[in-house]
């Protein structure tokens, strides 16, 4: 860690993140809830709303792959999405769901605006982002595929969205 410079969880705290939440809508594999804490860490990310069914910390399949950002990365656990999502918007957050889903904006042509803060609610691994998060949302993420399978991991998802939304903040 020396040798890396990383920052102790006090002063990670205590440093400015990007103007993003990530908003967990069911997901069920404690092993992604770990790795979207490890991604939201290694970015800078606000805070984790953790909704419905999805895993909180502590839990040892979490810690696996979050390697401890559970400690350093805000969360909150909330047992509605719909609700947490209009509850943001009323504190002027942009609502983004992460989905194939019919006007979607590929990712490559998202442009986040520096001085608005956003949500970015990713879903269950089997029925993704519930239908009427989609409906509430600002707009619609999809990330371009040109493979055989149509989806990506939500672990693998978070990443990709996650790092281009700070790319094109830098």
């Amino acid at each position: 860690m020396d040798e890396l410079n990383r920052d102790s969880v006090a002063a990670f705290k205590n440093k400015k993140k990007i103007p993003l939440v990530l908003v967990l809508d069911n997901v069920r594999s404690l092993n992604n809830v770990g790795a979207v804490f490890r991604t939201a860490d290694a970015f800078m990310v606000e805070k984790i709303y953790l909704c419905g069914i999805t895993g909180t910390p502590p839990h040892r399949d979490i810690e696996k792959t979050a390697l401890g950002a559970t400690e350093s990365v805000a969360w909150q656990h909330v047992p509605d999405t719909l609700e947490l999502v209009k509850q943001l918007q009323a504190q002027n957050y942009l609502i983004g769901a992460v989905e194939q889903a019919e006007n979607s904006l590929k990712l490559n042509h998202f442009c986040p605006l520096p001085d608005r803060h956003y949500a970015l609610v990713l879903g269950n691994e089997v029925f993704g982002v519930e239908q009427e998060v989609i409906n509430q949302s600002d707009f619609v993420l999809e990330i371009p595929q040109f493979g055989t399978k149509h989806s990506l991991n939500i672990s693998v998802a978070t990443g990709v969205v996650v790092w281009d939304f700070l790319s094109k903040l830098l």
